[in-house]
C-alpha cells in the first residue's frame, strides 16, 4: 500500500477529519479512519470490555465502561474510571501537557511507568478528570477480547484495534503531522 505525501503538506496541522487526505487508507465497513476522526478531539463513551494486564500477567484494570479520545491523524486512546482498577498504581515523577486537555501525571506498577491521567483536565475535557489510560507498548491492552497494538513513536499512547485504519501519527517518515 503507497501513501502519496510528494507534494501534500504534512505540516502545521492543515487536517481537522472535515476532509480526509488523499494519502489516508479509505475505511472499509466497519472500520474508521483516523483522518475522520475531528480536531480539537472529541471524547466518545465506549461500552465494549477494556482488559489491562500487566506484563506479568497482573491485572491492572478492566471495565465495560471506558470512554475513547478520537483526535485527527492518531488511533483512539481509551480512558477507563479510577473504579476499574484492579491493582494500586504509584504516582511517578514527571508530566506532560497537552493542548486540549491540559496536564497529565504518570502511574506505574512494579517500577515501569504504563498509565497516566488528567487530574484536573481543561474544562471541554473535565469528564476525563481522574479517568486513566495506558501505554498499549508498556501494557497488554484488550478491546472486546481484541489484542491491542501500540501506536508507533514512543510517546503516543493511541491503541490500534483491527477497526482502525490509517496511517497513523508516530510512524516511521510521519511525525511531521
Amino acid at each position: 500500500m503507497s501513501h502519496k505525501s510528494k507534494g501534500t503538506q504534512l505540516y502545521g496541522w492543515q487536517y481537522t477529519g472535515q476532509q480526509r487526505p488523499d494519502f489516508a487508507d479509505e475505511p472499509k465497513p466497519g472500520e474508521e479512519s483516523v483522518w475522520d476522526y475531528p480536531r480539537p478531539p472529541a471524547i466518545v463513551d465506549d461500552h465494549r470490555v477494556v482488559r489491562v494486564l500487566a506484563f506479568d500477567g497482573t491485572v491492572l484494570a478492566e471495565s465495560n465502561i471506558s470512554k475513547r479520545v478520537l483526535e485527527t491523524a492518531s488511533p483512539p486512546t481509551f480512558y477507563l474510571p479510577v473504579e476499574a482498577l484492579q491493582t494500586n498504581l504509584a504516582p511517578v515523577a514527571g508530566s506532560s501537557f497537552c493542548e486540549w486537555k491540559g496536564q497529565a501525571e504518570y502511574f506505574a506498577y512494579a517500577d515501569q511507568r504504563l498509565a497516566w491521567r488528567y487530574a484536573e483536565p481543561t474544562q471541554a475535557f473535565a469528564e476525563l478528570a481522574g479517568w486513566f489510560s495506558f501505554y498499549p507498548a508498556q501494557c497488554q491492552c484488550f478491546v472486546a477480547g481484541q489484542n491491542v497494538r501500540a501506536q508507533a513513536g514512543g510517546f503516543y499512547g493511541g491503541w490500534v484495534t483491527d477497526e482502525i485504519v490509517g496511517p497513523y501519527k508516530g510512524e516511521p517518515g510521519r511525525s511531521g503531522w
